[in-house]
């Protein structure tokens, strides 16, 4: 009798969840208007109806930034340091896993200040300190030990870093090659530190192999994957094999609805919270502008519309996780550092729209962004040592810089 009352009471339980949860989506399709098939991409979502920021608005949040970052340049010319060691902050052997996230964040700071500051005195002599510091120091960005690939991040973001250095001085031919041959060096270390069935992971708690054997992650995927693209449209192409593994990598970890995994590691989880849309606002941002650009014609301009809509509409799942100082601890798993990092490659995926149609999605990208400034004018979501808020603000400047409309 009591196994009959507790099966009774399971399948009263299970039905009134199942109830609920009817109710819930019911009620949470109705207010976001996320398709009712979250499969269908044939047409464009309704926009929700705001106050879109004004160009002065964004400009003069741009400016704050700007200055921040000029503030906070260190003394060597990068930014960034292993300070504010408080015992939360992540697992990070020194001193590889530091020059790693110390040139990520250097080159993220340069590639910011190149796109919005050009014409700031005070700015370009950040830049020309900071590429000094570059130009010094990257050929220490290496694996720091067996289990930990920060440098993956080092090598990426410096490629974008070098690609906007090289057109700052189109006619110096010096400092072209050198340039260029760094780029090319980055593409040798990314190849070195590849994962053995494609892509790109940051740990490799395995076997600690020569060859990385840990799966990748669909997220570094994207980010190397786009340097890859940047790089390829100034005419220096990267090794071919390398890029052809990383996107079938990456294809392997997308859903249909174009969330994606975290890591092929969780492919036998695929409904596990980080795998499902709300723990993938942020990496389906990055993988869907990588793989557009290298050519996937399943990336249509509705995926990429649906999906801003859907980073506007349920950026809850991602600001709650914001500034928590441990990782995943958050609904959906998400961690704080996918916050700026996934709006900055949103903003990448409206400029491949049509022009006349990225005024919307601009708004709503912009109207995020300025609502988060610090008073210091800086952007920070996740506290690592003291990178958060110069990689936090490059991300940020990077989005409304592209959130600006026609001049």
């Amino acid at each position: 009798m009591r196994f009959l009352s507790v099966v009774l009471i399971s399948v009263l339980w299970a039905s009134a969840c199942d109830a609920a949860d009817a109710n819930v989506d019911d009620v949470d399709s109705k207010r976001s208007g996320i398709l009712e098939d979250p499969y269908d991409f044939s047409k464009p979502p309704t926009l929700p109806n705001i106050d879109a920021p004004t160009q002065e608005q964004i400009e003069a949040s741009i400016s704050r930034g700007i200055e921040f970052l000029i503030q906070a340049q260190r003394e060597s010319g990068a930014w960034g340091a292993a300070t504010q060691t408080k015992g939360l902050n992540i697992y990070a052997p020194v001193p590889g896993a530091h020059d790693a996230f110390r040139s990520a964040t250097t080159a993220l700071c340069i590639a910011a200040l190149l796109e919005t500051a050009s014409n700031n005195e005070a700015a370009m002599a950040a830049v020309d300190r900071a590429e000094v510091w570059l130009f010094e120091h990257l050929d220490d960005v290496k694996r720091a030990t067996g289990d930990a690939i920060y440098n993956v991040w080092g090598h990426a973001y410096s490629i974008q870093a070098l690609i906007r250095m090289r057109a700052r001085f189109p006619d110096d031919a010096e400092r072209i090659k050198k340039i260029d041959d760094l780029i090319r060096l980055q593409f040798d270390m990314l190849t070195r530190y590849e994962s053995v069935d494609g892509g790109w992971g940051y740990y490799d708690f395995r076997y600690q192999a020569r060859k990385p054997t840990s799966d990748s992650i669909s997220f570094v995927n994207g980010c190397v994957l786009l340097a890859f693209a940047e790089a390829k449209c100034i005419g220096i192409e990267p090794p071919e094999r390398i890029v052809k593994r990383a996107i079938a990598a990456t294809k392997r970890q997308q859903k249909p609805d174009f969330s994606y995994l975290y890591g092929e590691y969780l492919k036998d989880q695929p409904m596990r919270g980080i795998n499902r849309p709300g723990g993938s606002l942020g990496r389906t941002q990055c993988c869907n502008c990588a793989l557009r650009a290298w050519g996937d014609e399943k990336i249509t301009d509705n995926v990429i519309k649906n999906w801003i809509y859907r980073l506007y509409v349920r950026n809850g799942w991602l600001d709650i996780g914001r500034k928590r100082p441990i990782p995943h601890e958050a609904w959906m798993q998400v961690a704080g550092y996918f916050y700026y990092y996934g709006h900055y490659y949103a903003a990448i995926n409206v400029k491949m729209l049509p022009p006349e149609e990225q005024p919307p999605y601009q708004a709503l990208l912009a109207d995020i962004i300025l609502a988060r400034q610090e008073k210091n004018g800086s952007w920070w979501d996740y506290p690592l040592y003291d990178y958060h808020q110069p990689y936090g603000t490059s991300f940020a400047l990077m989005t409304l810089h592209r959130c600006l409309g026609a001049r």
